[in-house]
């Protein structure tokens, strides 16, 4: 297939590059009428998947029920879109999806490596338009040259880049229309989250807390691209909470609490719930005393005012890389508005989300080492890497009993669904003076190639496990739940599986050819339902699975849906 290029010696000086595919290179403006009412409502529109977790709750839960425990079995493959491995500015594993494919009216955007976006036909998988932001060689990247997705309003698509911008699009045929920067990349800065639109603001987290910078989360103007505000969290000396960051020296400037994945919404309280990162250096404790806020937290912000209303330390004082950047999922029982997050550190903690009063805290995986938390919040570090050379070994390892990769919640079955990764690791703390833009951890870590475990494992509101779905292997993709009682999930070793929602049965399965390290959505076009799952085994792979280095990489987003009649 002949491919032109539009422009390329403007795009080139400005930094993109824009391909058309000949004949196919204008989608419909289904995007136009997405609207910050729509998104509230995105349930009432279950062929669509509007925003990045389906809803703005954060539960990645589809009405849909074509696709049912009964005829799960006769599900084959719709289409497959091969995206390839191409890129230049890291090594060859870590080029592959880690987004969550968005769908409005038939029209499906989902973001790959190295910056870039596609527009395809969600009903053949043909490409309509791509978009390429082109990257630096030079960008500090921590953890894989990733991006996590898009969003969609007013007839545009947003998303970041690894060098920090956020960027809109025309949604019809990828044309840029605004780009701004809002991360320094000579500080290490970096972006890999997908927006959420809330309102008329488009809202980031940045990226780069392994290389000592100040984390912080973004808003802009949906329309024009204009700042609307900036939230740190890290506190700047005399800022509540700056007490528990040494009283001298700079380490609050350094001291990492990225937003790096998406937080969720609730337009009752209008705050934003976002999770943040590790404190930085990210084992060396010793040149950050106190318990580092607003590091590792559940942190609540005002939508409007971009200011932090409270917070919930899930590990004060993190010297494990423990980073609480995991969802925060909405849901209420008892007529209580509640959020349920299930931490690095192996915990599942339940707030109540309206003023972060702890309701419960339970341990979700099977091997905690590093210390232990009481049902009543008191954290107790037993094995941490304190002295300099002294090799320790801990459970979770820093990719955590689960990573960035999404749980889901059913509020028809009312239970969480959890990937889980039972894996050690080995931390030897080496202490290294601060130089911007230079890796700022503070140990050597060597994960565990052997002796390791992962599961689907469904918890209650009151984090009673009901079922557990065994893997020899950590489990190490987002889940999604649906209304026909299914839960999908990725393996590692290639295996696309759908579970009954009710007992973790397996029902169905498929070898799509690479590891999962991504999230599938799902929706319907004229009438058919698809499961869309991006496959491909990149990114971090030494951090939370290393023995699988040299497995295939993949790059496919394959359709799933049961055979036309």
């Amino acid at each position: 297939m002949t491919v032109e290029y539009v422009d390329a010696g403007e795009a080139i000086n400005q930094g993109l590059l824009n391909y058309k595919t000949p004949g196919a290179d204008v989608a419909p403006p289904v995007t136009q009428n997405v609207d910050y009412e729509r998104i509230l409502n995105a349930r009432e529109e279950p062929q669509n998947w509007l925003t990045y977790y389906g809803a703005y709750d954060g539960q990645r839960y589809s009405p849909l029920d074509q696709i049912n425990t009964e005829n799960v079995k006769r599900l084959v493959p719709a289409w497959v879109f091969q995206a390839g491995t191409t890129g230049l500015i890291a090594g060859a594993s870590t080029y592959s999806f880690e987004a969550a494919p968005i769908i409005v009216d038939g029209i499906m955007f989902v973001t790959g490596w190295d910056g870039w976006i596609w527009a395809i036909d969600a009903a053949t998988g043909v490409e309509i338009w791509r978009y390429k932001h082109a990257v630096p060689f030079d960008v500090s990247l921590c953890c894989g040259n990733v991006n996590r997705g898009c969003a969609v309003a007013k007839g545009k698509v947003f998303f970041v880049t690894a060098n920090a911008h956020v960027i809109a699009l025309d949604a019809t045929n990828g044309k840029r229309v605004w780009d701004r920067t809002y991360g320094d990349v000579r500080a290490g800065e970096s972006a890999t989250c997908a927006p959420l639109v809330v309102k008329n603001m488009v809202i980031v987290g940045s990226s780069g807390g392994e290389f000592g910078t100040r984390g912080h989360l973004d808003a802009f103007d949906v329309d024009s691209g204009e700042h609307q505000w900036r939230c740190y969290m890290v506190p700047k000396p005399g800022e509540p909470g700056s007490e528990t960051w040494p009283a001298d020296g700079e380490a609050w400037q350094r001291g990492g609490a990225n937003c790096w994945l998406t937080g969720t919404f609730d337009p009752d309280t209008n705050l934003l719930y976002w999770g943040t990162g590790n404190p930085a250096p990210d084992f060396d404790g010793g040149v950050r005393e106190g318990d580092n806020l607003y590091t590792d937290s559940v942190v609540a912000v005002d939508a409007d005012a971009g200011q932090i209303r409270w917070h919930y330390q899930c590990t004060p004082h993190d010297v494990w890389d423990y980073d609480s950047i995991a969802e925060c999922i909405l849901f209420e029982k008892d007529g209580r508005k509640l959020l349920g997050h299930f931490d690095k550190n192996g915990y599942f903690f339940v707030l109540d989300r309206t003023n972060g009063e702890r309701v419960s805290i339970t341990p979700f995986v099977d091997r905690i080492t590093w210390g232990a938390i009481t049902r009543d919040g008191q954290v107790t570090a037993k094995v941490y890497p304190d002295k300099e050379g002294d090799p320790v070994h801990f459970y979770p390892g820093p990719a955590g009993a689960k990573e960035w990769t999404h749980a889901a919640y059913s509020p028809k079955t009312e239970l969480f669904y959890v990937p889980v990764q039972d894996t050690g690791a080995t931390a030897t703390r080496r202490r290294r003076e601060f130089k911007e833009s230079i890796p700022y951890w503070g140990a050597g870590v060597q994960v565990d190639i052997e002796d390791m475990a992962g599961s689907i494992s469904a918890f209650d509101a009151n984090g009673d496990e009901k079922w557990r779905w065994r893997n020899d292997l950590p489990m190490c993709a987002s889940v999604l739940a649906t209304n026909g009682d299914l839960v999908f999930a990725g393996a590692p070793s290639g295996e696309f599986v759908a579970l009954d929602a009710r007992t973790g049965e397996q029902l169905w399965k498929f070898q799509c050819g690479s590891g999962h390290h991504s999230s599938p959505t799902t929706y319907s076009v004229d009438g058919r339902q698809y499961i869309a799952v991006p496959v491909g085994w990149g990114g971090w792979a030494e951090g939370f699975l290393p023995g699988m280095l040299g497995a295939g990489h993949g790059s496919a987003l394959i359709a799933f849906a049961l055979p036309e009649s």
